[in-house]
């Protein structure tokens, strides 16, 4: 009992089976790599409540016990969880239809949906529902989060001129800052520029820069990392020494000076209800960013992830967001990929950032007070443009135009429509396309390799063949879409050749036959008997046949079912020296 207790225990709580090989050494590389990101993080997490429409602080909150709780529950050793750019976009749409930005109700809504989404994720977790991420495919997920960055960038462009505007769609967003153009603020537009260009150039230049002064690589890695901190240092000491607050540059103003509040979620039906689809989409686009670079990470050190109990561990990390002040998160590819890069070797590296926020909470709060936000919308854009990737537009055309048509439209509709409707759109399209591909699934008929007992598609390879034999090779589980396909298919073949007999369907790629796809065998099984034709499976998978034992299809089959296809062959060939394919 005790050991399946312990089992069970390191089952859900990863924690337990790395914290046992703890060291020195591992603590020395976790404590690099935390100070490495918790100086990126501080001035992006501000920047991501901005993005969120909520107070700077948000963003410190929704970065401290969310990291703590999923070091204990996570189980990637890189992944460094907290607020990112499509998450905080998307909260930002979702609350603001139901509060007004700036108003308690809209912080309220902001942890609940937080709450609502760790819920979800636990869940599924708990249900091991993680293979429902798969349902997203790739070029949907690359359209949208494409999509996503121009519509990030384009809304922090206010920030950058100085004027008000408005929107959760691109047409809106740029119909309003063309409306207010006139009330830009050269000084904020000179701040918000040259922020931005400095960070560009920090990205592709600084780095570089200090290895050819002979500034060490591991060195000037951390110095790259910090430039963000760098624009915010020199910007917020130009606007309190030159008074530019009073020359009209917005600044972040007064930032609690404390560790993340006790919060409460609101439990009422209708927020419950208007914020639960929203916190649907937001946990499987968060659930499906933060498994694909938790993945990537860990096939570089042969290190294994297990998806559901990353649903728990995003899960635990969004209620502790919601009950601490903060708002949706999950884990960020920037951040996790710096956290790998500077060394982390376990989750604890998470832990030791947090504890650097939470300081940077207590202490460094009053000294945001004159940054402006045009250099945190600044790390914003330089942030979210590497999001944006247009060549899987090229690569889609190029190999399945279908799947560029779901980009496209991804790409569109989020822009045109919103995030909501875009990842909604992209869901469903996804779906589509698998359903699609999969109604008109590959088959081809094959015959036998001369001197072997291999079979192969007839107009592909020079194989043997029998006037009276039709084999069909089903590349595909049958299943309720395609289920009519392959009857129409036999059909259509047997009415072109009077002198076919017997048909064989080699099932060797055959993993599923629904109930809708077993009727369709059984009306082929009988059109074929009143053509005098004989219907045979072969290579049929132990558990489809186990299905198939379970009905009377198998009684009522007008032929055999042979263990391979050459068994097949042996017994069905009428001519023992067939004739070449052309």
């Amino acid at each position: 009992m005790k050991t399946d207790l312990t089992a069970l225990a390191k089952r859900y709580v990863p924690a337990l089976d790395w914290g046992r090989s703890y060291n020195r050494d591992t603590f020395q590389n976790d404590m690099i790599a935390a100070v490495i990101v918790t100086i990126m993080l501080i001035p992006q997490s501000l920047a991501y409540a901005l993005l969120a429409g909520l107070p700077p602080e948000a963003g410190l909150y929704a970065s401290i016990l969310p990291i703590i709780l999923y070091a204990i529950f996570g189980t990637s050793r890189a992944l460094a969880v907290g607020p990112v750019a499509v998450v905080s976009l998307m909260t930002a749409a979702a609350v603001g239809q139901v509060a007004e930005q700036g108003t308690a109700g809209y912080a309220i809504a902001a942890l609940t949906l937080a709450v609502i989404s760790g819920g979800i994720l636990l869940a599924m977790g708990l249900l091991k529902l993680g293979f429902l991420a798969n349902f997203l495919s790739h070029p949907v997920i690359a359209g949208f989060i494409t999509a996503s960055g121009i519509l990030i960038a384009a809304s922090q462009f206010k920030h950058i001129l100085g004027i008000d505007a408005h929107g959760h769609t691109l047409p809106q967003v740029l119909y309003t800052l063309n409306e207010n153009m006139n009330d830009a603020n050269p000084i904020t537009i000179a701040i918000g520029v040259g922020a931005t260009l400095f960070l560009f150039w920090v990205r592709k230049g600084l780095k570089p820069l200090l290895i050819k002064s002979g500034v060490k690589p591991k060195l000037a890695d951390v110095a790259q990392k910090a430039g963000p901190v760098a624009a915010v240092v020199v910007t917020t000491l130009a606007v309190f020494a030159f008074g530019l607050a009073d020359r009209g540059v917005a600044i972040v103003g007064e930032v609690p000076q404390s560790l993340p509040p006790l919060t409460m979620p609101s439990f009422s039906p209708e927020l419950i209800g208007a914020l639960f689809i929203p916190a649907l989409l937001i946990s499987v686009i968060g659930f499906v960013e933060s498994i694909s670079v938790a993945q990537t990470l860990a096939a570089k050190k042969r290190q294994r992830i297990d998806p559901d109990q990353e649903l728990i561990g995003l899960g635990a990390a969004n209620l502790g967001a919601g009950f601490t002040g903060g708002y949706p998160v999950t884990g960020g590819f920037a951040r996790s990929v710096v956290n790998f890069d500077a060394g982390a070797e376990t989750p604890a590296a998470g832990a030791f950032t947090a504890v650097g926020l939470a300081i940077a909470a207590l202490a460094l709060t009053p000294l945001v007070f004159f940054l402006p936000k045009a250099t945190l919308a600044a790390t914003i854009i330089v942030a979210v443009l590497s999001l944006v990737d247009f060549s899987i537009l090229k690569t889609s055309w190029g190999y399945s135009k279908a799947d560029f048509a779901a980009v496209t439209a991804t790409i569109l509709l989020t822009l045109g429509l919103g995030v909501e409707t875009g990842v909604s759109a992209g869901v469903i399209l996804s779906i589509l396309l698998h359903l699609y591909k999969t109604s008109k699934p590959h088959v081809a008929e094959v015959g036998l390799v001369p001197g072997t007992q291999h079979f192969r598609n007839i107009h592909r390879h020079a194989v043997d063949t029998d006037p009276a034999v039709l084999t069909i090779r089903i590349d595909e589980s049958l299943y309720f879409p395609n289920a009519r396909f392959l009857e129409d298919y036999v059909l259509d073949r047997i009415s072109d050749d009077k002198e076919i007999r017997h048909v064989v369907l080699m099932c060797s790629a055959v993993n599923v036959i629904d109930f809708s796809a077993l009727e369709a065998l059984e009306a082929l099984n009988l059109r074929l008997k009143d053509n005098d034709i004989a219907l045979h499976m072969s290579e049929v998978k132990g558990p489809v046949m186990d299905r198939l034992e379970k009905s009377h299809f198998l009684h009522d089959l007008t032929g055999r079912v042979f263990l391979s296809q050459f068994d097949a062959w042996v017994a069905l060939t009428a001519d023992r020296t067939p004739k070449a394919a052309e």
